[in-house]
C-alpha cells in the first residue's frame, strides 16, 4: 500500500541552486530524491512546500513523498540523515493523508532576514547575514514594517515571473529587532509569499534605514503595485525559512514537531 510521508528539512543553501530541481546546478530536491531512492530502493519524487531560491537557507522547509515501505512515519530522519551531506538534515517526519500536498494547502510560514550592521564584516556569519557597514535608522525601518502587516496586495513587492493567481497575501507579523551581536533580524510570518517578496521587502527597508527612502514609501508600493517604487532585491544569503505550519494537518492532530503516535 502506498503511503505519503512528510519531512521537515533543514539546509544551508550556500552550495545549492535552490530547493527545486534545476538543469543548471545541484538542488536540495535532487539530493533528497537520490538519497531516498537509494535507501528505499524505489524511484522517489518529492513535493516541496517552499521552492527557496539559490543561496537561501531553511531551518524547517517541508517535503512529501510516496513510498510502499513499512518504515514508521517518525523514523525516516534517523535512516536518511546517514546518507545526506552535512549541509542537509531531516529534523522530523510523519505519515500524512494520501491526498495531502505541502504546496497546495493552507500554510503559515515564517521567514527571517538577517542584517549584520557593523563597520567590519564578521567572517563567522558571512554565509547567513547581509553585511551593512553604514548606520541604519531602526525606528524608521520599524515604522515602515508596521505598514506591511495585515492583508494587502503585494504585487509591488514581487519580482516579475511569479505564477500566483492572486498577489494578495496576509502578513500576521513583520518585526525588526537589533540583537547584542549587531544583527538586525527582520521576521515575517504570513499565509504565503510571492516570488522574492521577502527579499524585496528587506531591500526596501534597508533603503529606508539608510535614509534613501521615507517609511511611507511602503504605502506607495502597496497602493500602486509598482515594483519600481520599492527597493532593490536583497541578496539571498541573509534569508532563512524558519518554520512552516499546516493548519489542515493540525486539525487531524498531525504535527511535524511532535513524535508520531504508535498506530
Amino acid at each position: 500500500m502506498m503511503r505519503r510521508i512528510l519531512l521537515r528539512v533543514a539546509y544551508d543553501g550556500t552550495e545549492y541552486c535552490g530547493f527545486q530541481r534545476q538543469t543548471n546546478g545541484l538542488s536540495v530536491q535532487q539530493v533528497l530524491e537520490e538519497a531516498l531512492s537509494a535507501w528505499l530502493k524505489e524511484d522517489i519524487r518529492i513535493m516541496g512546500a517552499s521552492r527557496t531560491d539559490a543561496g537561501v537557507h531553511a531551518l524547517a522547509n517541508a517535503a512529501a513523498f510516496d513510498t510502499e515501505t513499512l518504515i514508521p512515519g517518525g523514523k525516516y530522519a534517523f535512516g536518511l540523515n546517514t546518507s545526506l551531506p552535512p549541509d542537509i538534515r531531516i529534523t522530523g517526519s510523519v505519515e500524512v493523508p494520501a491526498d495531502f500536498h505541502p504546496r497546495f494547502t493552507k500554510t503559515v510560514k515564517t521567514y527571517v532576514y538577517r542584517i549584520y550592521n557593523s563597520t567590519f564584516e564578521n567572517p563567522l556569519n558571512r554565509r547567513y547575514c547581509l553585511h551593512c557597514y553604514g548606520p541604519l535608522d531602526l525606528a524608521a525601518m520599524q515604522k515602515a514594517a508596521a505598514y506591511l502587516e495585515g492583508e494587502h496586495d503585494f504585487k509591488g513587492f514581487a519580482s516579475a515571473g511569479y505564477s500566483s493567481k492572486t498577489t494578495v497575501r496576509t502578513l500576521y507579523e513583520v518585526s525588526l529587532e537589533r540583537g547584542e551581536d549587531d544583527v538586525i533580524s527582520l521576521k515575517l510570518t504570513g499565509n504565503g509569499f510571492l516570488y522574492n517578496m521577502v527579499r524585496i521587502i528587506a531591500g526596501t527597508l534597508l533603503e529606508i534605514g539608510r535614509g534613501e527612502l521615507p517609511p511611507e514609501q511602503v504605502l506607495s508600493v502597496l497602493e500602486t503595485g509598482d515594483r519600481s517604487l520599492a527597493g532593490a532585491t536583497a541578496p539571498a544569503h541573509g534569508l532563512t525559512l524558519m518554520k512552516i505550519s499546516f493548519p489542515e494537518l493540525e486539525k487531524l492532530n498531525i504535527f511535524l514537531d511532535k513524535p508520531e503516535k504508535t498506530r
